[in-house]
């Protein structure tokens, strides 16, 4: 009967986790380094939440590196994150550091679960809970469902915010602005659109771009970058750090 046994134990935990989820005070869109950082600090200050990523492996495009080179850079600034963490880095030069991609990513999942953020993967949310001129929730469905183009339809997910850490499509921004007529907080009340690399700039952006950007909705990361029509900034990974961290820190402010 142990076969058995194994069907229920996965079956019976499954949902448990799942049902747990159903009435968050964040919901993170999107599994790259800002949104997994935002959650282990949301939790780590003893907020409920969970992390939904359409892929099979969150962490974004920082498995990778740069080109399949897999060490990624990151400035002074984020250094106290890294070693909050625990993961090993060199100095290199010019106040920039080098980290194992590998290593860096999995570290951040794991200390995200650990602090007690969950992390749902092959989900894809597809639309938001909109109630009142406000985004309160998730719509979420199984991302093979959509890939395969099957009518069925998805789950709705409640939540005090949601942020969108969908990186350089920043979906969930231009659904709100598509689909209910919202205004965004932008120069032109939409998605601007994300401006060519300038790694400076970029990085400087990035993290002041990450804030609240319609009522109950956050942006953090290369999201912010494209809402906000500042520059990418290529596979130096200190402001995705710093901006997963300033949204959690604004979160946190507002909701306790």
């Amino acid at each position: 009967m142990i076969e058995k046994k194994v069907s229920e134990g996965i079956i019976t935990r499954y949902f448990e986790k799942l049902n747990d989820c159903l009435d968050l005070d964040v919901a993170i869109v999107g599994g790259g380094p800002s949104g997994i950082i935002a959650a282990y600090y949301l939790a780590k200050a003893g907020l409920k939440v969970a992390q939904f990523d359409r892929k099979l492996s969150p962490g974004g495009g920082m498995w990778g590196g740069a080109m399949m080179f897999n060490e990624i850079v990151f400035q002074e600034e984020a250094l106290d994150i890294v070693k909050e963490l625990e993961i090993n880095y060199t100095p290199y030069t010019d106040n920039l550091y080098t980290m194992d991609s590998v290593e860096s990513t999995a570290a951040l999942v794991y200390r995200a679960v650990h602090a007690g953020a969950k992390i749902f993967n092959c989900y894809t949310v597809e639309d938001v809970v909109y109630k009142e001129d406000k985004v309160s929730g998730v719509v979420v469905n199984w991302t093979p469902v959509l890939r395969e183009g099957m009518h069925v339809d998805p789950l709705n997910i409640m939540a005090k915010c949601v942020i969108d850490g969908t990186g350089h499509d920043s979906e969930i921004c231009r659904v709100v602005a598509k689909k209910n007529g919202a205004t965004l907080n932008t120069t032109t009340g939409s998605v601007v659109g994300e401006r060519s690399l300038d790694v400076i700039t970029g990085e400087k952006m990035v993290v002041e771009g990450t804030k609240e950007i319609y009522p109950g909705l956050y942006v953090c990361g290369m999201a912010s970058s494209a809402v906000y029509g500042t520059p990418r900034m290529g596979p130096i990974f200190g402001g995705m750090m710093l901006s997963g961290k300033k949204v959690a820190d604004l979160i946190i402010c507002e909701l306790k």
